[in-house]
């Protein structure tokens, strides 16, 4: 019966670690404000929202809030747009850059 248990215990916890990798992800638009495009990320065991759409050719500014001082979070990391900006931690900090071309995906550091 232990052996039975441990296998349903190991197959929960791949489908849940999949799902947490591959599964649906909170997207958000930035909004424009006075020109620029706006949005608020915040950082607490994860990004929050994953992805966030914006306007090529349209100042972007990101707002990381960072609610915690794990090392993988303290620095974020945009190479396409050329964006290498430490997070200090539980403080919030503003990351501005106009996107010059259109780019499928871009990560925090971590």
């Amino acid at each position: 019966m232990g052996t039975l248990a441990t296998l349903a215990a190991a197959l929960l916890l791949t489908a849940l670690i999949g799902w947490y990798f591959f599964g649906p992800k909170k997207s958000r638009r930035a909004q424009v404000d006075g020109g620029v495009q706006v949005v608020t990320v915040s950082v607490k065991g994860g990004y929050s929202p994953d992805v966030v759409e914006v306007v090529q050719g349209v100042p972007v500014r990101m707002v990381f809030d960072r609610q915690e001082s794990g090392d993988c979070s303290s620095r974020v990391v945009f190479p396409d747009f050329k964006v290498n900006q430490s997070l200090p931690a539980y403080a919030t900090t503003a990351v501005d850059f106009t996107p010059r071309r259109s780019v499928s995906t871009a990560s925090p550091a971590g």
